[in-house]
């Protein structure tokens, strides 16, 4: 009965140590995809920004205002 305890009891801990490497790399995974997924949303917010202030730069307000018909309130 001692034997098949300490067969046991090695199975268990082998496994318990199969499963934690497992779970650690699958965090690390993880980790790197929530860190690639970041970088490319400020990589694209960066971008969004600079064809905003291109489109900004290309519609000047000045410009368009002779061509917009102003129109009164009439109160």
């Amino acid at each position: 009965m001692s034997h098949f305890r300490f067969v046991f009891v090695v199975f268990c801990f082998t496994a318990v140590l199969i499963v934690t490497v497992y779970m650690r790399n699958v965090n690390n995974r993880l980790f790197y995809q929530l860190c690639q997924c970041n970088a490319e949303r400020d990589q694209l917010k960066q971008d969004l920004g600079a064809r905003q202030l291109r489109l900004e730069s290309l519609i000047n307000p000045a410009s368009l205002s002779p061509r917009i018909p102003h129109t009164e309130n009439e109160d």
